[in-house]
């Protein structure tokens, strides 16, 4: 392969390695010989291409570097972005707005996990709880940034953008990874949105007066259809306007609920419940669905990528160390045992009449927010993992979404406690927590040791931060089978 480059030649390998839009080649002129890497952070180039042949245009050097540029050396070129997104009517270049990435890792993570934290967290009290979703947020940040140092390495490699996590797993770990990755993600997926169907609809039943299927099938085409007819862009606004309106119901219904508040309830910690609210903890900050939607969104931009995870989680970690202290201080008395889960909103909707439609506003938006991430990722999902990836498959596509949830939640309306529970021990820390980990071990030291750079790492700590995601994980699943287990045997 040759590139012509006004007065020089540029001489590349027959395959090159590209990793993260990086591709090392010699750039050999009369006086000298230069090495340069090519990233995708600043300053484009233009690139023409035909079969054998393409055309790079660079910055113009002037002739006092030029003069003094006569030995071998080694040059960074970086570009903004790994590729372009094109608006298939117009042709031009649609690029992602940040605040709309932002606004859609939020609204995602600030979903139904937020309505089952304090009944989970009444055992251990607020300082406790707050130390527990500290830590969590932190490692689902961390899971997070893996998941889209992955994706961005995927693409690169690949050529292509909408990686979803089936072509991230089979790169990266093979078929048993595409087996784990598949059937967790589905089966995740579908419980939590069974879970949101059956709370969304309940509340709908209470103000429409209308039965449960009608609830569930309006909130699913509502939301569905946004996400099936919505642009990229019209999406992003959606979301930003339900997160507008889930922080002013959130201001307000704090405000109506903290008149109460006891201040010495909130000093309570009890450290040894901790771990039996990790699992609904950790579901509660799950986005990492949307990563490679987000990816794809912003066009590899890792930067952008990062500061829309940690900015977009941010927002959630807060409104959950609020929310669990207005409730916990709330009802100091209120101390359950685990096994007698009970509906804090629902007390809290029964201390006042004026507290219920806050509570209910609140409750319909989060779920609601949630969803749309939930089906944006699901549907990406499917369509690679089925390879059906052309617009006339998306009614199929979206239908194999969004049927299976409403029925489910039509089996049992009371699903919601017990789903959560499910989805968090056993789905979300093996997806999203030892997934993850595993797959950039295997991107950075199997796959591509040798292009692999740590510019390119979102994560630093090397194989030991990597050791302590998936021991972390580890650790908390097997506590959990373990207890579970003791449990049933106490009960038989």
């Amino acid at each position: 392969m040759s590139v012509s480059m006004s007065n020089a030649c540029l001489r590349l390998q027959q395959k090159p390695p590209l990793v993260n839009g990086v591709v090392r080649f010699h750039l050999q002129r009369s006086s000298h010989v230069s090495l340069y890497r090519f990233g995708f952070n600043s300053n484009p180039f233009c690139k023409t291409q035909t079969t054998r042949f393409s055309k790079y245009l660079p910055p113009r050097l002037s002739d006092e570097r030029r003069e003094t540029q006569v030995t071998t050396e080694e040059e960074d070129v970086q570009f903004q972005r790994l590729f372009s997104n094109l608006n298939q009517s117009t042709l031009k270049r649609e690029s992602g707005s940040l605040s709309s990435a932002i606004f859609l890792v939020a609204g995602t993570t600030v979903g139904a996990g937020i309505l089952a934290i304090p009944a989970v967290t009444q055992e251990s009290g607020f300082l406790a709880s707050a130390v527990a979703c500290i830590l969590c947020w932190a490692f689902m940040v961390v899971t997070g940034l893996l998941v889209a140092e992955v994706n961005v390495n995927t693409m690169s490699e690949l050529g292509s953008g909408g990686v979803s996590l089936v072509s991230m797993a089979k790169r990266t770990l093979g078929s048993f990874g595409v087996q784990v990755a598949s059937w967790s993600y589905i089966l995740i997926h579908y419980t939590l949105l069974v879970a949101y169907i059956a709370r969304s609809s309940g509340i709908l039943t209470n103000f429409l007066g209308i039965p449960i299927w009608e609830s569930a099938t309006l909130f699913s085409l509502v939301l569905g259809g946004i996400c099936f007819f919505g642009s990229q862009r019209f999406i992003g606004a959606t979301n930003g306007v339900l997160v507008f309106g889930l922080v002013a119901s959130f201001a307000a219904l704090v405000a109506v609920a903290s008149g109460d508040l006891h201040w010495e309830a909130l000093l309570k910690a009890n450290f040894e419940a901790v771990p039996m609210s990790i699992p609904i903890i950790a579901l509660s900050f799950v986005y990492q669905n949307v990563v490679p939607v987000l990816c794809t969104d912003l066009e590899g931009d890792l930067p952008k990528v990062r500061t829309a995870i940690v900015l977009g989680t941010a927002i959630p970690l807060g409104l959950f160390l609020v929310w669990n202290a207005v409730i916990l201080g709330s009802f100091p008395d209120t101390g359950v045992a685990a096994e007698k889960m009970i509906d804090p909103l629902q007390q809290l909707r029964s201390t006042s009449v004026t507290v219920g439609p806050f509570v209910e506003a609140f409750s319909l938006i989060a779920i609601a927010t949630s969803y749309i991430g939930f089906v944006l990722g699901l549907t990406d999902f499917f369509s690679d993992l089925l390879k059906l990836q052309t617009r006339q498959n998306k009614p199929f596509i979206y239908l194999l979404t969004l049927v299976p949830p409403v029925v489910l939640s039509l089996l049992d309306p009371e699903i919601f406690f017990k789903a959560l529970d499910f989805a968090g021990t056993y789905g979300v820390l093996v997806l999203f927590g030892i997934l993850p980990a595993a797959m950039s071990w295997s991107d950075r030291y199997v796959v591509s040791p040798s292009t692999a750079t740590s510019s390119q790492q979102l994560v630093p700590g090397g194989k030991v931060t990597l050791s302590l995601v998936m021991g972390a994980a580890g650790y908390v699943i097997v506590s959990e089978v373990v207890e579970n287990f003791s449990r049933y045997l106490s009960v038989s």
